[in-house]
């Protein structure tokens, strides 16, 4: 849904004025969402300048995400501030159930459990296996966490983060790229000149349209819920909680004939994100705020009191990534490389890991560190993830979409508690594959990549709902925790690591043109699991090389940055 407030301050909301912002920059960021705050901040942490606009007035006030996904609580954890996003949307002690209801005061028809925040930060040391991690995810929404990025990203002093200005053109030079940008009043145009060029602006992304870029998949997809036309509603329902007889829970779905939706609570409290699909006969014109309100009512069942703080189509039925990630010194990022149906919450969390990926990549090249040859590594590695997500996210929209309910599913008769019976054992098949999903989450990979050196072996199959931690080179490391609870995630260096699990004796010379971490660790159970005797981890978080001789560590560093 598009901002329907403006933020009147100088906090995170505000726009910049034009003396505001640089003429001049290393890396011109267009879009301040997930991806382009994240971005910032990975390039400020490595001193890149950054200028960042977006024509929105701030960060969001409508819902929008609602799922932070574990490996992207890792990343934030990388950053610091893990901690202060799970503090973050409900109250610590509320339910992140999955919960399917015909109507939200009728029948209950299942319910997937899973633990509040407070739970998740206490278990979190405890679990092995496929959950065996840094952090287990986290329920808030979007438009909470975008103002902690947002935050963060403005204290360092290299990146300056401008909201209520557009980009109106750009061009790539050859040897540096020019934005012309200005106010969204249209008073004080001014060009930007940088070294290079990242569109994280979305769908209709101005960058990814001025690069000749189409995205590839599919779109329009019919389905009798989650394919087609949305509408949204961003609802206060003040007695929620008090009239509906079913305990809490994050995600409620409606499951009848007239009113199929998605509602997930915002704040644990009163606010609600509610998406429901249009039938044929519903013209969204001519919805007004007293019918979007009667939507509402219709899919709860009781006619509670609904005050719509916004509302909104949107179009659900997309599986689609962009033919190219760039071209010359120009890049694509989030809903701007590619764009999901909401279904298993991966669109959000692929974005930041864009962002990450191409973020210690410029940097590098930036500071002379490695080849220009390494950018190309962006796209061979994250393309290949976004069409496994999209691929996911259309599976679960299909499983949920495509499951009609049965007409007598709300008759108070024995065919109707049959109806009943039968989708909520369909219905809790589908919630845990949609939200148990650790092999989507931790199992993407980057193999064949230049940025990997492969050493012969081969990784696990994967699977959705599992996950075998494997340091199969182009992975997520696999987790360990340490004395006194401490994660072995929490030993890596920001930039490069050096994890050494046996020693030769010999004496590994600092490597100056890079910032490598050693980590030394003693721990037989650590070397069964990583299978070697060093282990090189990239800035990322991600099994770049391993092997049991790591005196050739330069000239595999050189490779690995293109130089080879």
């Amino acid at each position: 849904m598009p901002d329907r407030r403006a933020h009147a301050d100088s906090s995170p909301g505000s726009a910049s004025r034009s003396d505001d912002v640089p003429a001049q920059t290393q890396v011109i960021l267009v879009g301040g969402g997930p991806c382009g705050l994240m971005l910032a901040n990975e390039l400020g942490r490595r001193g890149v300048g950054v200028v960042l606009i977006d024509q929105k007035p701030g960060t969001a006030f409508n819902p929008q995400a609602n799922a932070t996904q574990a490996r992207t609580m890792e990343l934030y954890r990388r950053l610091g501030f893990a901690d202060e996003i799970r503090a973050l949307g409900m109250p610590p002690d509320f339910p992140t159930d999955i919960a399917y209801f015909t109507r939200f005061a009728k029948y209950e028809l299942a319910r997937f459990k899973l633990p509040s925040s407070r739970e998740a930060k206490q278990m979190i040391s405890s679990l092995s296996g496929s959950w065996s991690a840094a952090e287990l995810p986290h329920r808030c929404n979007q438009k909470f966490i975008e103002p902690v990025l947002r935050r963060h990203a403005e204290l360092l002093p290299s990146v300056s983060v401008n909201y209520g200005w557009r980009m109106t053109a750009w061009r790539d030079a050859g040897d540096h790229v020019c934005a012309n940008v200005e106010p969204v009043s249209g008073v004080g145009a001014r060009t930007i000149r940088g070294a290079y060029l990242v569109g994280a602006d979305g769908p209709r992304s101005l960058v990814r349209q001025g690069l000749g870029i189409r995205y590839t998949g599919e779109t329009g997809v019919s389905r009798d819920f989650v394919g087609g036309r949305m509408y949204a509603v961003y609802a206060r329902i003040a007695d929620f909680y008090r009239a509906l007889p079913h305990a809490p829970a994050w995600m409620n779905v409606s499951f009848n004939r007239e009113r199929r939706c998605f509602m997930p609570a915002v704040d644990g409290t009163s606010e609600f994100a509610f998406h429901t699909q249009l039938k044929n006969h519903e013209d969204e014109k001519s919805i007004t705020e007293t019918s979007a309100a009667r939507m509402v009512q219709a899919a709860i069942g009781v006619p509670l009191e609904v005050q719509v703080l916004s509302r909104d189509t949107w179009t659900a039925g997309h599986s689609l990534v962009a033919e190219h990630f760039g071209k010359g010194r120009v890049f694509l990022g989030g809903d701007a490389a590619h764009l999901f149906t909401p279904t298993g919450g991966l669109g959000y969390n692929t974005a930041v890991e864009d962002a990450v990926n191409l973020g210690w990549k410029l940097a590098a090249v930036l500071k002379g560190q490695a080849s220009p040859r390494l950018l190309e590594s962006y796209e061979a590695e994250r393309r290949p993830l976004a069409l496994r997500n999209t691929a996911y996210a259309k599976r679960f929209a299909d499983s949920l979409g495509l499951y009609p309910p049965a007409p007598e599913i709300e008759d108070d008769t024995p065919r109707g508690d049959a109806a009943r019976r039968r989708a909520g054992e369909y219905l809790a098949a589908h919630g845990r594959a949609e939200f148990n999903i650790p092999g989507v989450t931790f199992g993407g990979r980057y193999d064949g990549s230049p940025a990997v050196v492969a050493d012969g072996t081969e990784p696990p199959p994967e699977t959705m709902n599992t996950y075998l931690p494997s340091a199969c080179p182009g992975g997520r490391p696999p987790h360990l925790w340490l004395a006194e609870g401490r994660s072995l995630y929490d030993c890596f260096g920001f930039d490069w690591t050096l994890l050494r699990l046996a020693s030769h004796g010999e004496e590994l010379k600092r490597l100056t043109s890079i910032d490598l971490k050693i980590v030394d660790l003693k721990s037989e159970e650590a070397r069964d699991v990583y299978g070697a005797d060093a282990v090189l981890i990239r800035p990322d978080q991600i099994v770049a090389w391993r092997g049991n001789d790591a005196r050739s560590l330069e000239q595999i560093l050189a490779k690995l940055m293109g130089h080879g």
